[in-house]
C-alpha cells in the first residue's frame, strides 16, 4: 500500500499547511473542507470580487469556516499567487475557467486563467520550494476515445479551446518536472459529478429542467461519459498530494465505467418519478468535429500507485445529488449550455 508523507494511515495532513486554488468552486470547496476535516491547515485562493464572495465557501458549516483562511487575487497575477503559495507545504491546483461553450466564444481568457495562470502557480511554487502541487487536469484533454478504457498513455486529442488549455498547462506543468524537478503529480478526473455542481454540468441540467420543466432540452444524448462523484474525485486529488515517489506521474481518476447520456436521462426521471419528454436544442450541440464521442477511465494506475478506488457508484451519486438539488432549486439558474 502506498504511504502518505506524514507517515501512519489517515494521520498525512495533520498540521500541514496547504494552498487550494479554485477553492471557491464545486470541487474546490469539496475538497477544502475535506483537508481542513483531515486536520491540514488550509489557504483557500479564491477571485477577488466587489462582492467580496468566496464562492461555494460561503455557505460551509461553521466550524470548518473558521479553519480556513481565505486569499482573494487572479491567478493571472503572479504577486498574487506569490502570496498565496508562500509557506504552503502542497498545493493543490484546481483554479481554472471550465465552461466549453464559453470557449468557443473567449478563448483568450481560457489562455490567461488556464495557461498562464498555471505558469504563475509553477513559478511560485518554485520559488518558494513546495514540496508538491498537484496539476487537476480534465479527461476532456483525451478527446474522443481511440482505444478503451483510457490510460494515461492514450494520445492527447484536445477538441475544443478549453481541453487544448488543460493540454498546455498540464504539458507546461511536466516540463517544470523534468527542467527543473518541480515536483508535480497531475491528477486527471473524468466527468466529475455531485452537489454544488454548476447547471451548466449535464447532471444538473438534466436535473433542474426535469424538475422545472415539462421537457428537457439537451444537446447530443448519444455521447458517453464516465461518471466520478465527487467526494471520491476529492479523495483522489488528496491521495495525488499526500503519496512518496509519483513526482511526474498523471493519474487518471475514474470508475471505468460508461453512461450515455441519453441512459443517465433515464436514470434520473426513474429518481424524480417524473415523465417528461427529452427535446434536441440546437445551441447546446458542440460544433461537429469539437465533440467528444466517448470517455471512460481506466484508473489501474491510480489503483496501484495511490491506493486508490472510487467508492460511490453512479446510483448512490445521482441519488445524493438529485436530493441536494431539490433543496437548492431555488438558488439554481438552469444554463443555456451543457458540457
Amino acid at each position: 500500500m502506498p504511504r502518505g508523507n506524514a507517515g501512519a494511515e489517515g494521520q498525512e495532513w495533520v498540521g500541514r499547511p496547504v494552498l487550494v486554488t479554485g477553492a471557491g468552486g464545486f470541487i474546490g470547496s469539496h475538497l477544502a473542507e475535506a483537508l481542513v476535516r483531515a486536520g491540514a491547515s488550509v489557504r483557500a485562493f479564491v477571485r477577488y470580487t466587489s462582492r467580496g464572495d468566496c464562492g461555494w465557501l460561503e455557505p460551509r458549516e461553521t466550524e470548518i469556516a473558521r479553519e480556513i483562511e481565505i486569499f482573494r487575487g487572479d491567478l493571472a497575477n503572479p504577486e498574487a499567487v506569490g502570496g498565496a503559495v508562500e509557506g504552503r507545504e502542497v498545493v493543490f491546483h484546481l483554479g481554472a475557467l471550465i465552461p466549453i461553450p464559453y470557449s468557443y466564444r473567449h478563448p483568450r481568457e481560457f489562455v490567461a486563467a488556464n495557461v498562464v495562470g498555471t505558469l504563475n502557480v509553477l513559478e511560485a511554487v518554485r520559488r518558494a520550494g513546495t514540496s508538491r502541487v498537484v496539476q487537476t487536469s480534465t479527461s476532456e484533454v483525451y478527446g474522443t476515445a481511440v482505444t478503451v478504457p483510457i490510460t494515461e498513455e492514450h494520445p492527447l486529442h484536445a477538441q475544443s479551446p478549453y481541453a487544448a488549455t488543460k493540454v498546455a498547462a498540464d504539458q507546461l506543468a511536466l516540463s517544470y518536472h523534468s527542467s527543473f524537478e518541480t515536483p508535480v503529480v497531475i491528477a486527471r478526473p473524468f466527468n466529475t459529478f455531485g452537489p454544488r455542481q454548476s447547471a451548466r454540468a449535464v447532471i444538473p441540467t438534466i436535473v433542474t429542467q426535469a424538475l422545472a420543466r415539462e421537457e428537457i432540452a439537451l444537446g447530443a444524448t448519444h455521447t458517453t461519459r464516465d461518471f466520478l462523484y465527487v467526494e471520491d474525485n476529492v479523495a483522489g486529488i488528496m491521495r495525488c498530494g499526500a503519496v512518496d515517489g509519483i513526482d511526474g506521474e498523471v493519474l487518471n481518476l475514474g470508475t471505468g465505467v460508461e453512461v450515455s447520456i441519453g441512459d443517465l436521462v433515464e436514470r434520473v426521471l426513474r429518481l424524480l418519478d417524473r415523465d417528461v419528454s427529452v427535446v434536441l436544442d440546437e445551441q447546446r450541440l458542440r460544433p461537429r468535429a469539437s465533440e467528444v464521442e466517448r470517455l471512460v477511465a481506466d484508473a489501474t494506475k491510480a489503483r496501484r500507485l495511490l491506493g486508490w478506488k472510487p467508492e460511490v457508484d453512479l446510483e448512490r451519486g445521482l441519488v445524493r445529488t438529485v436530493d441536494w438539488l431539490t433543496g437548492a432549486l431555488d438558488s439554481y439558474k438552469t444554463s443555456a449550455y451543457n458540457v
